[in-house]
């Protein structure tokens, strides 16, 4: 059975660096997903933002998440819903403008932990734009540049929490899906398991593991690698004991952004010519908000409809 690629980021900047690259190059084309450790974040402060994470929803959130369970009559379902995730969540913006402030009951040290930790992570996204840049022979900053827009990248985070779940083979965590997005950063609980993807017809685990980051490719790098690279189908199963935190970080186009694949990468498979669509980032996003839980290929034959609606201009510069 293959094994999940984890990949040393350490090893970019000796004789190792060579096989680090063909195993990210490997993971994007045929995985979607990979577990990044030594990514540069200190192991401490990981565990400050893990317990501040986890002291805020056992107080200001577990209270609200078993009234919604208990109003819902959730404990006592006899059959599948499909229709709601057992998860409790909320959201945070940092770019182009941060909302960190006015998000109530955070306290003040873990306001400012996330603002640091979405500012390492940023840097950390930024990073693996260039390696991914670097495999498909893309010039170094064309991701970046390709996501900028006219404000910059949208960057935010997902704060979740799955509480175990008297049933939890008739709900799930999170409902099967691709994301929506560029590239997406998680830091995952290492002791409660739950996420997993979908490869040739399986569902395989991501493993739990202490300190890493996990990172996955989202619908919008699957439209500028014209599909060298694509997003998986992934969910969260949930557990009858332990909860499980996840702090998904998503690292995306700007709103009005222009998506559509890089002219290297058609040039360089002239025989596939240009298999997807050209749009802007947020006309995307509209249609995604309705049909999240379904395939991602009539989101794309959609976007492909609105094709002749845009004036495309060249990727702006930053």
């Amino acid at each position: 059975m293959e094994t999940f690629p984890v990949i040393d980021l350490e090893k970019l900047n000796g004789e190792g660096r060579r096989e680090v690259m063909e195993l990210i190059k490997d993971a994007c084309e045929n995985w979607g997903f990979f577990e990044l450790v030594n990514h540069g974040i200190s192991h401490d402060f990981m565990d400050t933002v893990e317990k501040l994470t986890k002291e805020h929803y056992r107080k200001c959130m577990e209270q609200r998440f078993k009234e919604m369970v208990e109003s819902k009559g959730l404990e006592a379902v006899q059959s599948e819903i499909n229709d709601l995730d057992w998860e409790s969540t909320f959201f945070l913006r940092h770019l182009p403008v941060s909302n960190i402030s006015e998000i109530p009951d955070l306290d003040e040290d873990y306001r400012k932990a996330m603002k640091e930790f979405a500012f390492q992570l940023e840097k950390l996204a930024e990073q693996l734009l260039d390696l991914l840049c670097e495999n498909l022979g893309l010039e170094k900053g064309y991701l970046k540049k390709a996501f900028y827009g006219s404000k910059g990248p949208t960057f935010g985070t997902k704060v979740s929490n799955y509480p175990p779940c008297p049933k939890p083979d008739l709900i799930k965590g999170l409902r099967a899906h691709t994301d929506a997005g560029g590239i997406i950063l998680l830091f995952q609980d290492d002791k409660v398991s739950g996420l997993q993807l979908l490869k040739d017809g399986k569902w395989i685990d991501v493993p739990p593991m202490r300190h890493s980051i996990v990172i996955n490719i989202g619908d919008q790098l699957e439209v500028i690698t014209n599909g060298k690279y694509k997003s998986v189908m992934h969910r969260v199963v949930v557990q009858p004991d332990g909860n499980r935190m996840s702090i998904a970080s998503f690292y995306n186009p700007g709103s009005d952004a222009v998506i559509y694949p890089a002219p290297p990468l058609i040039e360089k498979e002239a025989e596939k010519g240009q298999v997807y669509p050209k749009f802007v980032f947020e006309d995307y996003m509209n249609l995604y908000a309705g049909l999240k839980f379904q395939a991602k290929e009539p989101r794309f034959e959609a976007m492909k409809a609105m094709e002749s609606t845009i004036n495309l201009g060249p990727i702006p510069t930053v």
